[in-house]
């Protein structure tokens, strides 16, 4: 029996690139110039990038005089094939010196995964060729076939291209010579010929063509003769069209016209609606991988990446302050209670923060959040403000109440905890004046520090007074697998007839019913919730911290 399976390795990048080169159908190079453009032209469709000389110094502001080392070029092209897995060949110039610094190139570009390099002849520091090209010298032929067989010897991979830049027909030394000298460097070793035309239409390129009579690949930049069908190079037998420096210079012109219009108007209005969006950047930059990386190699102490605030209502009690601004708005030593909310969430590094409002969610200052509207606010609970965001809930996710102060300590270890529900409770507060307080915390056993570090879990939350262990404040966390739990649980609720009038309490209560395990964090006093105006008077002395934490201080309810 024939137990033998298929265990071909991937085609490298250098073997794509000669296996291009000698094709049987043109292929096309599309210029790139920094990872960035190199993604973009693998997006497009093409199957290798030229790195252009031209583009590189041009992203660098230099000129394409050598005056980018060749080092920087290497640097680049690192991340070019970072960027992107297709072949790239890079615009070498003249090898950036003699034979020895050909081999060294040579290394290096296989080092990064460059699939081949074209080298022109002509003499090093070299210009451009379409800047008084005909006043250009060019290099001795002897001398530049031991550039070609010096990095042939050099290389480690027998699928890596040297392509050899005849600059003849740019000089002005006519065809004879093209045709000699792109010969010469055949039977050097190079593995294509690259023959360069500053005229504006192919007669040249298409005369050389027929002369070469397909001794080997022959690649063309029909930069100047652009007009010219491609069917005619078809035609003509040409392997490979390299489309040399199109993205650099669409990215120029649009950039000196933002520039210029934003310069002149003063504003952004005109020009945001025609350029790429701030998050097709962020998907270039493939900024969702580290997301996902971030879930799966940050340790448990950075567990917890995202927060969802509960902040739709205007604040029963607050009606003398909140006419114009919700009640997370309002004002607390200095700056709305929503900042310091999302302070303390990003001291402990958390940037994902979404808040659902309702009631005059226009006031909302958004800077640092996500904004998600509960537009029945005003007839609804939690539960359906928490329905508005369940599709934000990430898989470490502290839900919060609008209205709270806390000192950061209690939020750093609730980020902690690797229980897939845990919440806050204070232990000091077992009973209060205030008959409006529904979320006393039943627990299964005691705050007792003699036992720190004993396990205790949630029993239920209700508005009994009737020997709680304590007041749950209004923060829970949700790791892992209780995001899914959560959800699903929520989604049952919003079956039930009084759905609209559900609040936190009932959430938690129920994922108890279904057999989840809710961890309590004990406290003693060390935050304040914003229920009325005495609440209010009192949040700015906590801020401050010029008054004792009271022990009776009322708590919170939704904001």
């Amino acid at each position: 029996m024939n137990t033998s399976q298929n265990t071909s390795k991937p085609v490298s990048r250098s073997a794509r690139l000669r296996q291009m080169l000698l094709s049987n159908e043109l292929e096309f190079l599309m210029e790139a110039h920094n990872g960035l453009s190199a993604r973009i032209v693998r997006e497009a469709g093409f199957k290798a990038i030229w790195a252009s000389g031209l583009a590189i110094s041009a992203q660098f502001g230099v000129r394409d005089n050598n005056e980018v080392s060749w080092t920087q070029v290497v640097d680049m092209l690192e991340f070019m094939a970072d960027a992107s897995e297709l072949p790239i060949l890079l615009d070498g110039d003249t090898g950036y010196g003699n034979f020895n610094n050909v081999r060294r190139l040579v290394r290096k570009l296989e080092q990064r995964g460059v699939a081949g390099v074209c080298i022109e002849d002509k003499q090093f520091p070299k210009t451009n060729s379409f800047i008084d090209g005909e006043a250009q010298p060019l290099a001795d032929i002897d001398e530049f076939c031991g550039k070609i067989k010096a990095g042939k010897d050099s290389q480690t991979d027998a699928d890596f291209s040297i392509v050899a830049r005849v600059e003849a027909l740019i000089a002005g030394w006519g065809m004879d010579e093209a045709l000699r000298r792109a010969e010469a460097y055949r039977r050097a070793g190079a593995d294509a010929i690259l023959i360069h035309s500053k005229l504006s239409r192919p007669d040249e390129i298409l005369e050389f063509a027929r002369e070469w009579a397909g001794r080997g690949p022959l690649v063309i930049v029909p930069t100047k003769y652009y007009s010219t069908p491609t069917e005619v190079f078809r035609k003509a037998g040409i392997s490979s069209v390299i489309w040399a420096n199109h993205l650099i210079r669409s990215a120029t012109s649009s950039m000196q016209a933002v520039a210029k219009e934003i310069f002149e108007t003063q504003t952004l209005v005109e020009v945001e609606d025609g350029i790429a969006a701030v998050n097709e950047i962020f998907r270039l930059q493939d900024a969702d991988e580290y997301s996902n990386a971030e879930r799966v190699y940050l340790s448990s102490s950075r567990a917890s990446s995202a927060a969802l605030v509960l902040a739709a209502s205007r604040g029963a009690g607050l009606e003398a302050v909140t006419a114009d601004r919700p009640k997370v708005m309002l004002p607390v030593a200095g700056k709305p209670l929503l900042r310091w909310l999302v302070d303390g969430f990003k001291e402990q590094g958390i940037n994902d923060i979404t808040v659902v409002g309702g009631y005059r969610t226009d006031a909302i200052d958004t800077a640092g959040i996500k904004l998600v509207v509960n537009e029945r606010y005003a007839q609804t609970g939690e539960l359906a403000s928490l329905a508005c965001a369940a599709d934000r809930l990430q898989a470490n996710t502290i839900i919060s109440y609008g209205d709270l102060l806390f000192r950061s300590y209690i939020l750093r270890d609730l980020v902690e905890s690797e229980a897939e529900f845990s919440v806050v409770v204070d232990s000091s507060q077992t009973q209060s004046a205030n008959q409006s307080v529904r979320d006393f915390a039943h627990c299964s056993a005691d705050d007792n520090r003699d036992l720190f570090g004993q396990k205790v879990f949630l029993q239920r939350v209700s508005s009994d007074p009737q020997a709680p262990q304590g007041r749950w404040i209004g923060l829970l966390n949700v790791r892992g697998a209780g995001r899914e739990r959560l959800q699903k649980t929520l989604a049952q609720l919003g079956t039930r007839a009084d759905f609209d009038t559900l609040d936190m309490p009932a959430l938690l209560n129920a994922l108890i019913e279904d057999g989840a395990k809710i961890e309590v964090q004990y406290v003693h006093g060390h935050w304040r919730g914003v229920n009325d105006l005495e609440d209010f008077r009192r949040a700015g002395d906590f801020a401050h911290a010029q008054a004792p934490f009271a022990a009776s201080a009322p708590g919170s309810e939704e904001a």
